[in-house]
């Protein structure tokens, strides 16, 4: 089990912390591509994939939520987007995918 972060006193601790949870990150974007997948399963049409409104509140949401908890909001602004981004594109070949 890693420390937490303001427990750790040299790098071998940091770097098991954030190893740790860059797994943990893996499998919660495993569980966040499942509902793509799901999402990709439901949309009854290909159009419905890219919903531009929802990509935006996604993003806000991320933003606001990072800068409630001291983070950069910009810099997570960033990686929303391409995960966002991410996310569509792999709906859309989901899509596709089903339905071939």
């Amino acid at each position: 089990m890693p420390k937490a972060p303001e427990d750790c006193v040299d790098m071998k601790e940091v770097r098991i912390g954030v190893d740790a949870t860059d797994r943990a990150l893996i499998e919660l974007l495993d569980t966040r591509f499942g509902y793509m997948r799901a999402a990709a399963r439901i949309k009854g049409t290909r159009e419905a994939v890219r919903d531009e409104d929802r990509k935006a509140y996604v993003i806000a949401q991320a933003v606001k939520d990072a800068e409630a908890r001291g983070l950069p909001g910009e810099v997570i602004g960033e990686i929303w987007e391409r995960l966002v981004e991410g996310s569509i594109a792999y709906e859309f070949k989901e899509w596709d995918r089903i339905r071939d």
